[in-house]
């Protein structure tokens, strides 16, 4: 794909004699009507795929679209500053992520129903596992997707001993370090006792603070029975209804009346905010697009992005 741009660059160039590309960069989010009607406002949040921090670029390295947590902040911000915004919806589709930046977004929309008392309704998709759950806890409301898969309360640090395939190839760890702690976790030597003892903690110290944010907005489920079932597991839709883990079953249009309802609301205009030139049809439409073609996508690495071990809030299927 790359080489065909090129070339249709190249014969642009020759027949032209010069080329123009105009790539325009992301701008400040702007509403866009989806449906509904009337003066009142239920916004859409789409929270989608594996919840990384980064920024994403277009095949010429320009930015696209902003990091997770600042477009989650923007979003916040504008329905705060609007007061025809009464409730947002919050659609999440993602096996978790990242344990810093699940808990930034659980920290933002914590304070931002705090600061305007304005209703927050999750809406369960495919998958609302880990990290997905851990944001929705923030909400005043939880509906599920007839298949919504979700769960999966937990903590996970994946890690590779690669040191006897090394050896078998003829490499040798030869690391120098300033202390024997220093490399703890790396993939050229095995992890020892005393070190997975301290992984362990740390594992620990973050599982407890998912069943803090989970007790938080789930006060219907006492501790010990939210230990229980918070062992890492999945659940059906049905089966987390039965466990308290959500609050109803439904559509994303069931989610956008409950929080109608809640808000006092009778008729609204269902609006999302995404960034200028994206297309938004109704409320299936997909999360803010970059306001540029991606005709190549050259980023097809991990979603850790960086080397060493992470700390995730994430079902790995």
């Amino acid at each position: 794909m790359r080489r065909l741009l090129l070339i249709i660059l190249l014969i642009s160039f020759y027949i032209e004699g010069c080329v123009s590309v105009n790539i325009p960069g992301p701008g400040p989010l702007t509403e866009h009507v989806v449906g509904g009607k009337g003066a009142d406002k239920i916004l859409i949040i789409d929270i989608s795929g594996i919840i990384l921090d980064k920024e994403e670029e277009n095949f010429m390295g320009l930015k696209t679209t902003p990091r997770l947590t600042a477009r989650i902040r923007e979003e916040l911000d504008k329905a705060s500053e609007d007061n025809s915004v009464k409730a947002v919806v919050l659609r999440i589709n993602t096996p978790g992520g990242t344990v810093t930046t699940c808990d930034i977004i659980n920290h933002e929309l914590r304070n931002f129903k705090k600061k305007t008392g304005k209703i927050i309704v999750a809406e369960f998709m495919d998958i609302a596992a880990s990290g997905g759950y851990y944001i929705a806890a923030a909400s005043d409301r939880i509906v599920a997707h007839p298949t919504t898969i979700t769960g999966s309360i937990g903590v996970v640090a994946y890690n590779i001993n690669a040191s006897g395939l090394l050896e078998k190839i003829g490499i040798t760890n030869e690391t120098i370090k300033s202390g024997d702690k220093k490399d703890i976790g790396s993939p050229l030597r095995p992890i020892t006792s005393e070190e997975r003892e301290i992984l362990q903690g740390i594992i620990n110290s973050l599982y407890n603070r998912f069943l803090d944010a989970v007790a938080e907005g789930r006060k219907e489920i006492a501790r010990e029975e939210l230990k229980r079932i918070a062992d890492g597991r999945v659940y059906t839709a049905e089966q987390a209804l039965k466990l308290k883990l959500i609050d109803h079953i439904g559509y994303i249009d069931d989610a956008i009346e409950i929080a109608k309802g809640m808000a006092g609301v009778k008729d609204a205009t269902i609006i999302t905010y995404a960034m200028p030139s994206s297309y938004k049809s109704n409320i299936y439409a997909a999360r803010n697009m970059p306001n540029t073609v991606n005709l190549v996508n050259i980023d097809a690495g991990s979603f850790i992005g960086l080397p060493g071990m992470r700390f995730m809030y994430l079902w790995m299927q």
